[in-house]
C-alpha cells in the first residue's frame, strides 16, 4: 500500500511564536511519532509552509487577522526544531489550502493519504478539503491526536466538518 503523510503549517509561529497555543504545542511530539512511522515504513512525507512576506498587513488574510505570522526567512516561518531535519518534500502555500500540494497528491497514485498539523479549522480542513476534491475515491484521514485548532472547540468542529465530507478522522 502507498501512503502518503501531510505535516501542515508545524511551523514556528502556530506552534510558540504569534499564533501559538498550548495545544499545538501538545500535538508537536505526536506529530513527530507519526513522521518517524511512516518514513520506518517508507512511506512519503511532505510539509506543506504558510507562507507570507513583508506585506501580509496588505493582504485580505492580513486585514482579517492582523497578526503578522509565518513571514518567509524568519524564525517563525521555520517549522518547529523537532521537524525542521526530516526530508520530505515543502509546499510553500499563500493561503490555506495547498493547490500545489493537492496536484502533488493526485499524481502519486497513493492508495491512503493522511493529514497532522495546524491549525485544524483553518489549513488542515482546507488542505484535506482540497485533496478529497481531486481524490473523492481515494482514503483521506486526519488524525486528531496529532492537529490543534485555533480553540478546542472550533478543533473539534473542524473535525466533525471533515467527517461529514468523508474524512476519516481518527
Amino acid at each position: 500500500m502507498k501512503r502518503l503523510l501531510i505535516v501542515v503549517d508545524m511551523q514556528n509561529d502556530f506552534i510558540t511564536g504569534s499564533l501559538g497555543t498550548k495545544e499545538a504545542q501538545a500535538a508537536v511530539e505526536p506529530v513527530v511519532n507519526k513522521v518517524l512511522e511512516y518514513q520506518n515504513s517508507r512511506d512519503e512525507v511532505v510539509f506543506t509552509l504558510d507562507t507570507h512576506f513583508e506585506d501580509y498587513a496588505d493582504t485580505q488574510e492580513g486585514r482579517k487577522l492582523p497578526v503578522p505570522h509565518c513571514i518567509k526567512g524568519t524564525d517563525g516561518w521555520k517549522l518547529c526544531p523537532q521537524l525542521e531535519d526530516f526530508e520530505g518534500k515543502r509546499f510553500e502555500k499563500h493561503t490555506f489550502g495547498s493547490v500545489e500540494c493537492a496536484a502533488y497528491a493526485a499524481k502519486g497514485g497513493y492508495d491512503q493519504i493522511e493529514l497532522v498539523g495546524v491549525c485544524t479549522d483553518i489549513c488542515v480542513v482546507s488542505n484535506a478539503l482540497l485533496i478529497k476534491a481531486y481524490l473523492p475515491e481515494t482514503p483521506i484521514a486526519v488524525d486528531s491526536a496529532c492537529c490543534a485548532g485555533v480553540t478546542p472547540e472550533s478543533h473539534k468542529a473542524s473535525l466533525e466538518t471533515m467527517k461529514m465530507c468523508q474524512i476519516d478522522v481518527r
